[in-house]
């Protein structure tokens, strides 16, 4: 039946779906907001009376980021989702369409540095330059977000 269909709409059998800006961004915001929630539990743990003149420590910046980098690559690296992108059905794979290991989901999350920039728009035009719809951090680890 799934050959069947796939063939209708001529795609071949075992042909990956690549998602787009939009499904991504969907799940980019859920994840945002699941990562925002952790940080201010953790920062109201920390206390906010540490902040000095309005001013965070610098620790805890990196601390935040760990967490960022942490749970986009734990969750990606071991089950090749995060939550946002199992609520939006999509996931990240090797190109080949195999699971990725955590080294590829590291890699590819540690770009989110330079894809980021100006508000993802460095990722959304990459993506939409893309046959694979790759932004950087998945042209370098050779992974593809595609649907789940």
């Amino acid at each position: 039946m799934a050959g069947e269909i796939q063939a209708i709409v001529g795609m071949p059998p075992g042909a990956l779906m690549y998602q787009g800006i939009v499904i991504r961004l969907i799940s980019l915001i859920i994840d945002s907001i699941i990562i925002g929630i952790i940080i201010g539990i953790l920062g109201s743990i920390i206390g906010v009376g540490m902040m000095e003149r309005g001013m965070m420590p610098w620790w805890m910046g990196l601390i935040y980021f760990i967490i960022y980098i942490g749970y986009y690559t734990y969750l990606e690296g071991s089950k090749g989702q995060t939550i946002g992108k199992m609520i939006t059905k999509i996931k990240v794979v090797r190109e080949d369409g195999k699971p990725i290991d955590m080294n590829q989901a590291f890699t590819r999350n540690i770009l989110r540095i330079i894809d980021g920039l100006f508000a993802y728009l460095i990722g959304a035009i990459l993506i939409w330059r893309s046959d694979k719809k790759q932004r950087l951090g998945d042209s370098i680890a050779k992974t593809v977000v595609v649907k789940a």
